[in-house]
């Protein structure tokens, strides 16, 4: 199964960190109190915990089926940070320890509905640590 690539070490997962100490992922012009990012933190440095988890059956166009995703929290200085995206296997469980591995090809760009040129297809999916 796996199309994780070895290539991640280049890769990073950015989160923007605002004035009042919050964090996003994604990263947003503002944060929650109105001010623009100070910031970037690499949340693929870091293991989350799976906060809530589930399996899709019937999926988009390119995506793989079975297709597990999970809403995961990181600790980033004692910030919560809540991300949601694809497990790397079908089992995961509540309180299962991730952590974030590049994949190149998150769907198949020639089965989707729009032109493969006009958008980004890698991203990151949650792999157990155990």
């Amino acid at each position: 199964m796996s199309d994780e690539s070895d290539t991640g070490d280049e890769q990073t997962m950015e989160a923007y960190r605002y004035p009042d100490g919050s964090i996003t992922y994604p990263g947003h012009p503002f944060g929650p109190g109105g001010e623009e990012p100070t910031g970037t933190v690499d949340l693929s440095e870091y293991v989350a915990e799976v906060v809530t988890w589930t399996t899709s059956t019937a999926t988009p166009p390119g995506v793989r089926q079975p297709n597990t995703l999970a809403i995961v929290e990181f600790d980033v200085d004692g910030e919560p940070v809540r991300a949601i995206g694809q497990v790397t296997t079908e089992e995961v469980e509540i309180g299962d320890e991730v952590r974030p591995v590049y994949c190149e090809e998150l769907r198949d760009p020639e089965k989707g509905i729009r032109e493969p040129a006009s958008q980004e297809w890698d991203g990151f999916r949650f792999e157990p640590t155990a």
